[in-house]
């Protein structure tokens, strides 16, 4: 087998922003600063979750996310979702509670 001519992608993991929208942009300057420019334009981005919660600008958090594809279109973004978003969802009715372990109705049966 011969060597791949093509260099490795670029993965970049974050986790845990919990609205702290700041220190996201923080990360976001200092990657982009410290990467080569080839190789933050074209990274595949995981973000783990727990975007929301916390934070005192969880509100500006979604907005930096999905505002990615159009600031940096080569690079791929996935978004996972976390045990705070999940909690999130369901205090909003967007997914329903989980039952309880013993069996008794959620509080909203």
């Amino acid at each position: 087998m011969s060597a791949s001519s093509t260099p490795p992608r670029t993965v970049i993991c974050v986790g845990d922003v919990h609205g702290y929208v700041t220190k996201l942009e923080s990360l976001w300057s200092n990657l982009q600063a410290t990467l080569p420019c080839d190789a933050f334009a074209t990274a595949l981005v995981i973000f783990l979750g727990d975007y929301n919660d916390r934070g005192p600008h969880t509100h500006r958090v979604p907005d930096f996310l999905l505002a990615l594809q159009t600031r940096h279109p080569a690079q791929r973004h996935v978004f996972l979702c976390g045990n705070h978003d999940l909690a999130f969802a369901a205090f909003t009715t967007a997914l329903p509670l989980p039952s309880p372990p013993d069996g008794s109705p959620t509080p909203r049966s």
